[in-house]
């Protein structure tokens, strides 16, 4: 019973106190805050432009469908609908310096070539009809609602300050019996004409003064979801800006990998392929006069066997004949050739596509590489391990130093590094996450399907 009582008399004061003097100091300071400023700035600009565009809809569309009797107007809807992306610029800005709201632009707008072109993808553009909707939206929300929160503001900031100009102008009213009161406001037959009632209607008004950051936050609240909700990238815009990315980076990596295996043959095995016919060819004619020539064919039968070994290494850093086995075999050999000792784990329920397992395998060497590069480490651990049963995760970890940054989408360096890695993986729907901070240990960890892109 005692243990009981000590829990229920401790509750108020540990716990309920220190949250009730959170919230009043919130309230107190809410007025003066900078963010409650912003947002007051925010409903007053867009009132305002919210005026502009309710004019903007008017004219243009209906201008437009006027015109479009004599044809003119169609081209003239165009223009408009696709100049309603310039204000969702302009809102998107707003949302951005003055709610501290992170939007996310649409793609870019791209026309089709010729007049009937340009007409079909204006026509057609998804961003440029979400942005008319809002500002249809902003009819009401901007124009209507900001009008009544302005309203609210200025009638509560007067009121507060109401008995500086009942003193200041001696305001009178006149009441039905010809009864002249020094009065400011009038409530049907009550008076504001004495002391206490003007400072309890101050006291109203600074009430009203406090409580007016939460209903700026409430409205401002409700324009950040309709502007993330209409004037951002969707889920289908973002996918197709990464497919445009991972296709640029696919194109870039087949470049460079193109260029790299042209070099490789013409610095190398072509060189070596030349100095055997030259050889031949001087055994040839040494032989054709009785000279002994078997010191030449000897030095031509080693460097083709030096050829045949640089076209190995050529067509495994194409394509490792190792994979032709699955995964795992083509890792542990990858990992058997590393200059840093390497615990491989793999656990494959069914192997993934082909593509796939090139992706992982390459990533892996890329990735053991800057470990014995950079990372001055002792050990590394490789693991290959189902996330569920569409993904497989890709984890490689050193217990090097540490401090390596997590890579920038659209920062891509065709087949290097861990942006090129990045690429690589988005261009399969597939993710890279770097955990790596100063003094180590670095984990590196791709995700990538099983069966490929969707």
């Amino acid at each position: 019973m005692t243990e009981t009582q000590t829990l229920v008399l401790d509750a108020p004061t540990g716990k309920t106190g220190p949250d009730a003097r959170e919230v009043l100091r919130a309230v107190l300071r809410a007025p003066i805050q900078a963010r409650t400023w912003k947002q007051l700035v925010y409903v007053f600009t867009v009132f305002v432009i919210g005026m502009l565009a309710v004019c903007y809809l008017f004219f243009g569309f209906g201008g437009g469908l006027y015109a479009s009797i004599f044809l003119i107007g169609i081209p003239i809807l165009a223009l408009v609908l696709l100049g309603a992306r310039l204000w969702a610029k302009v809102y998107r800005a707003l949302a951005r310096d003055l709610l501290d709201a992170q939007v996310d632009a649409p793609p870019p707008y791209v026309s089709q070539p010729g007049f009937f072109g340009f007409l079909k993808s204006a026509f057609t553009d998804r961003a440029s009809w979400r942005a008319v909707l809002f500002l249809f939206a902003q009819a009401v929300l901007g124009v209507g609602g900001g009008y009544l929160v302005l309203i609210v503001v200025a009638v509560s900031v007067f009121t507060a300050f109401s008995p500086i100009p009942w003193v200041l102008f001696n305001p009178t009213n006149i009441d039905d019996n010809g009864v002249e009161h020094h009065s400011l406001a009038q409530f049907g037959s009550f008076y504001i004409d004495t002391w206490p009632r003007v400072l309890l209607m101050s006291a109203v008004g600074i009430i009203c003064c406090f409580a007016l950051p939460w209903l700026l936050r409430a409205v401002c609240w409700v324009h950040g979801l309709l502007t993330i909700a209409l004037l951002s990238a969707t889920a289908r815009d973002r996918q197709l800006v990464e497919l445009r990315a991972s296709r640029r980076a696919a194109v870039e990596d087949s470049a460079a990998t193109l260029r790299r295996v042209e070099r490789d043959l013409h610095d190398g095995t072509q060189a070596r392929l030349v100095t055997i016919a030259m050889a031949l060819g001087r055994a040839e004619e040494r032989i054709s006069h009785g000279g002994d020539a078997r010191d030449l064919i000897a030095d031509a039968y080693a460097d083709a066997k030096e050829a045949l070994t640089e076209l190995r290494e050529l067509v495994r850093g194409i394509h490792p004949p190792a994979l032709e086995l699955g995964l795992e075999p083509a890792l542990e050999t990858l990992a058997s050739r590393c200059a840093v000792p390497v615990e491989l784990r793999v656990q494959l329920p069914q192997r993934p596509n082909p593509a796939i397992e090139a992706i992982a395998y390459f990533s892996v060497a890329e990735l053991l590489t800057n470990v014995v590069k950079h990372a001055n480490a002792t050990s590394a651990w490789v693991s290959v391990v189902p996330t569920d049963a569409h993904t497989i995760a890709v984890s490689v970890r050193d217990n090097g130093i540490g401090g390596v940054l997590q890579p920038v989408d659209g920062e891509h360096v065709a087949g290097s590094g861990l942006s090129g890695l990045a690429a690589r993986a988005r261009a399969v729907d597939g993710t890279l996450t770097v955990q790596s901070p100063t003094g180590g240990p670095t984990v590196v960890t791709i995700l990538l399907p099983t069966a490929g892109p969707r």
